[in-house]
């Protein structure tokens, strides 16, 4: 692997479509690495364009749009990290041979789309899932529910991020706010929902999987430590590693990611998220990119999941190992304001083993993702209590 030097006209060059949090810390691998770094977003001043080379705000919704800017840029990698992009215009690019899409253009294709991976992974792949039906109608919705899936259910946007849209139903009564919800809080309204079963699940986890090259130059997959979460309205509030798994079930867990990643293709990091039920194991989703819940590798490993999927991409060896329990929590605002001020970072990093990222967004939303704390410990329990302990001690107030 040759690498340019930045800002020079024989750069090696990476384009992030989508520049948040995650994006400003795989910005900051890359540059470690010499990697000239373009970001792009729908908003100015998002988190990784405060530190990348140059940036760009765009729909990136719009082929037009992307095509323009990567003519412009002419990067060697086109990185998303998000999933409403026009994945047409990624298709259009990647077929001219000129640019790698990481992981590949049909990865985002399909897994921008919680109907493209569904099917994928339960019809085509048969690995276990929950019970699930689309609706395009709220009356096929109800009719999915009542006659297949039952109560409780989930009802998502087929196109959403953290938790946007979701919705658990308990009863017929609150499925029509659901549907509403769903067809009206997605990043795009694709025409249909889904209906998912609720399964009786003792723990889910994200299973952090990276596609390498090895030194003859062929694919090798390597898995970390399985990643604990738990999330509220679909998005996360707390995650820690190592998450303590039967044996068996890890191992069940890997053939799964394994089956997903190897159809899937391409090289880097995949967030793939996981129910558990002791010895059982089923598929929920998964994301071709560093994954929210990841961010206690920041902590925890030797290589965090940033620098896994930077090494991948650009060729490079990678180590998954874990060298310490830790955990994350998100610090989350309770209000809605532009120009905001955050208090208590002295006392939150005064929690023993503690780390503090705060994300710098321009505008804060009510449980918007501002920042997240970082703990490790010796024992997971002990990291947890300490990342929460951490996050409740930054106060976000408007400026």
């Amino acid at each position: 692997m040759k690498i340019g030097t930045a800002l020079s006209n024989h750069a090696t060059k990476a384009l992030l479509l989508g520049s948040g949090e995650l994006g400003k810390e795989l910005t900051i691998t890359l540059q470690r690495y010499g990697i000239e770094v373009i970001a792009v977003d729908r908003y100015a001043n998002a988190p990784a364009q405060h530190v990348a080379h140059r940036s760009h705000v765009i729909d990136m919704t719009d082929s037009e749009a992307i095509k323009k800017i990567i003519a412009l840029e002419e990067p060697d990698f086109i990185i998303p990290e998000i999933e409403a992009i026009a994945t047409q215009a990624l298709l259009d690019i990647e077929q001219e041979g000129n640019v790698v899409v990481v992981p590949n253009a049909r990865a985002i294709q399909l897994t921008m789309n919680r109907e493209g991976i569904r099917v994928l992974a339960a019809e085509k792949l048969q690995v276990p899932t929950s019970k699930y039906a689309f609706a395009e109608t709220f009356t096929q919705l109800k009719t999915a529910v009542e006659n297949n899936i039952g109560y409780p259910c989930f009802i998502k946007p087929t196109m959403s991020s953290s938790g946007k849209g979701q919705s658990m139903v308990k009863s017929v009564d609150q499925l029509q706010a659901a549907w509403d919800y769903a067809k009206s809080s997605g990043r795009v309204d694709t025409g249909k929902v889904i209906a998912e079963a609720k399964i009786d699940f003792d723990f889910e986890i994200t299973l952090l999987v990276v596609r390498a090259l090895n030194a003859q130059g062929t694919v090798e997959t390597h898995y970390c430590e399985p990643i604990g979460h738990y999330q509220e309205n679909g998005d996360y509030r707390e995650s820690w590693q190592p998450q303590a798994m039967n044996p068996s079930a890890l191992k069940t867990a890997q053939a799964i990611a394994f089956k997903v990643t190897e159809e899937i293709g391409g090289l880097g990091l995949f967030g793939v998220e996981l129910f558990v039920q002791g010895e059982n194991v089923w598929f929920s989703e998964v994301s071709p990119r560093p994954h929210d819940t990841g961010m206690v590798t920041m902590v925890t490993q030797q290589q965090n999941e940033f620098e896994l999927h930077a090494r991948a991409i650009l060729g490079l060896p990678v180590n998954t190992r874990l060298h310490t329990a830790g955990a994350s929590v998100p610090i989350l605002s309770s209000l809605a304001a532009k120009d905001v001020v955050y208090e208590g970072l002295d006392k939150a990093l005064a929690v023993p083993n503690s780390e503090i990222r705060l994300f710098a967004k321009p505008e804060a939303l009510v449980n918007r993702r501002m920042g997240v704390a970082l703990a490790t410990a010796d024992t997971v329990e002990a990291a947890r209590k300490n990342a929460v302990t951490s996050a409740k001690s930054i106060g976000i107030r408007p400026a």
